[in-house]
């Protein structure tokens, strides 16, 4: 039965707090703990996951907004379960946090918490919504109206993170499917089959690989998916229900293909991005990006940014399998951003643009402005669609276009409307002192100079301008965003989070982004000309890089040749087997 806690809004006459020295109530009070309490447990709307609980008279629940508190402070702090626990029952701190003040009260065992993680996630795939993802928003939105924070400017960025899944090679993930399908079998299956698995029994994946030569590979493959359709087919009739037998369809499917009943082993390229990665995370990706491999999702983070905030707060987490492209990822987040905070401007990378992208920013109203553009770079010889002035419509269709000498013409679709055509004048154009360099070109019959685009291309031209202006304003609003995505997966050791499947993946993304939220709110209240002080530093810092002299500089590089050379002459002296006598 659901009760909401008010419990902790009477506080006790004598408690384990006031037992404590005054300096040291003092500092608790100053503590991220005050905060946590005051900004967050109190903010939770507990009613929100009455839906998880019946409605028949039974034992009250365990207060939502400790169990809540504990899965984001664990998120947040990078406990395992067992220090989350022993921080809840002994940590002055931790409880204080969580709205208790005596020793001897809010216990309860891990198996509580362990059921509310399995009634969020039954919930999850019933409803499709996350109530952790919600809650986390719903506190974010009081709390931003609290300190009267500006939400018209956000920025985004996306991170690699991967799930607690072993890295498999091709073929060892294939044993381990099999091993996992002998240990669904029955005994007399198993007994049936006892020939056929033995090869693959001997001690784990690992140690089969081991024993296999380099050369004996594709050998090997072959045996094992000539297996897999015998077991696929065998077996449909008693186990096709089974989530191995589904695992077992869903590898032989990615791994291997079938001409005419023979079995072949796909080459390596030829295999998904989306393939299985791992039998015990069915929903983790594979991605290249930077000439590094990935496993696992990826994380994407909204947060304020607008300069006159005095401090920023993370808005929105998303968490998708590696493969989801950057743009899919904006093009959901915009509905619940533009509704939530009124978002105007929005400031991304390179890898949130595409043409979806520019059709739902442009039908919510919300300009982006990139950091940098995909594509090859502009030839700085020659003009680019980006040096003419576009303006569009509300519905985002070009209406005319101005040149870089401010001659304006109007936009009109081409008679296969595939495309747009501009046309200008020829008198503008004979004296302008940029016509070699002009993409325009003159017509055969036509003496006028014609420009034709895509909408594609008008799009990314109007991006691209939109980067340029912001460059020259002198301020990256979105660099900041680096050090948001450490502050999130900073409890998480080389991103690895110690969870597997997207659902979960997701909760420890939320409860790492509400304790950083806490973290700057508390830094925030203990100095609100933090945000002032930087802003002088750093514009100190900018003007002091401005005055360095040339001499200085050139000095510098006179002694780092002067270093390296000597360098060179010792690692010359060592290499013929000569000594060096200083």
């Amino acid at each position: 039965m659901f009760k909401k806690n008010r419990r902790h809004l009477q506080i006790p006459l004598t408690s384990h707090v006031d037992e404590l020295p005054e300096k040291l109530r003092s500092r608790l009070k100053k503590s991220w703990a005050e905060v946590f309490y005051q900004q967050f447990f109190c903010r939770l709307n507990e009613a929100a996951f009455e839906v998880l609980y019946a409605d028949l008279p039974s034992r009250p629940n365990v207060p939502v907004n400790v169990l809540v508190g504990l899965e984001y402070l664990k998120a947040g702090m990078g406990w395992t379960d067992e220090e989350m626990y022993d921080q809840a029952c002994y940590d002055v701190q931790v409880r204080y946090a969580l709205g208790y003040r005596k020793l001897g009260e809010g216990y309860f065992s891990m198996r509580t918490l362990y059921y509310f993680r399995e009634r969020l996630s039954r919930y999850m795939q019933e409803t499709g919504k996350n109530l952790l993802d919600e809650a986390f928003e719903q506190v974010t939105d009081e709390q931003v109206e609290a300190f009267e924070l500006k939400t018209g400017k956000q920025r985004m960025d996306s991170t690699q993170v991967a799930s607690n899944i072993r890295q498999l090679g091709r073929v060892q993930l294939l044993v381990t499917v099999i091993q996992r399908v002998h240990r669904m079998l029955s005994s007399d299956d198993q007994e049936r089959y006892a020939g056929a698995f033995a090869p693959y029994l001997k001690g784990h994946a690992g140690q089969y690989v081991y024993r296999m030569k380099r050369e004996e590979i594709a050998v090997h493959l072959q045996e094992i998916g000539e297996f897999m359709q015998r077991l696929l087919i065998e077996l449909k009739s008693d186990y096709a229900t089974e989530p191995v037998y589904q695992v077992l369809e869903r590898v032989f499917g990615e791994h291997f293909q079938v001409n005419e009943k023979v079995v072949e082993a796909k080459p390596n390229n030829d295999l998904s991005a989306t393939s299985l990665q791992s039998p015990d995370d069915l929903e983790a990706t594979y991605r290249e990006k930077g000439g590094q491999g990935y496993k696992g999702y990826v994380a994407n983070v909204t947060e304020t940014c607008d300069p006159d905030n005095k401090l920023q707060l993370i808005t929105k987490v998303q968490v998708a399998p590696n493969g989801t492209d950057d743009s899919q990822l904006l093009v959901e987040a915009l509905p619940n951003l533009k509704e939530r905070t009124n978002l105007q401007t929005i400031y991304t990378d390179g890898g949130h643009a595409s043409p979806d992208a520019d059709t739902a920013l442009q039908a919510r109203k919300v300009k982006q402005v990139q950091t940098a553009i995909r594509g090859r770079k502009p030839n700085p010889d020659k003009l680019h669609l980006a040096d003419f002035i576009l303006r569009f419509d509300p519905d985002g269709i070009p209406l005319d276009i101005t040149c870089p000498q401010n001659q304006t013409v109007g936009v009109n679709l081409t008679k296969q409307k595939k495309a747009f055509m501009a046309y200008f004048a020829i008198e503008g154009c004979e004296a302008c002192p940029l016509v070699n360099k002009c993409p325009s070109q003159r017509g055969k019959r036509d003496p006028r100079r014609r420009l034709r685009f895509t909408h594609a291309e008008a799009q990314a031209a109007a991006r691209r301008r939109l980067s340029w202006e912001e460059k020259q304003t002198g301020r990256n609003l979105r660099a900041a965003s680096e050090a948001t995505m450490r502050s999130v997966k900073h409890p998480f050791p080389a991103g690895k989070l110690p969870v597997r499947g997207q659902f979960r993946v997701t909760c420890l993304l939320i409860g790492s982004a509400a304790v950083a939220n806490i973290r700057r709110i508390q830094r925030y209240l203990a100095d609100p000309d933090l945000h002032d002080k930087k802003e002088r530093e750093n514009q100190g810092k900018s003007t002091e890089n401005r005055q360095k002299t040339t001499p200085s500089v050139g000095l510098d590089y006179f002694l780092f040749f002067i270093w390296s050379g000597f360098k060179r002459q010792i690692s010359l002296h060592r290499f013929v087997g000569t000594r060096i006598c200083c």
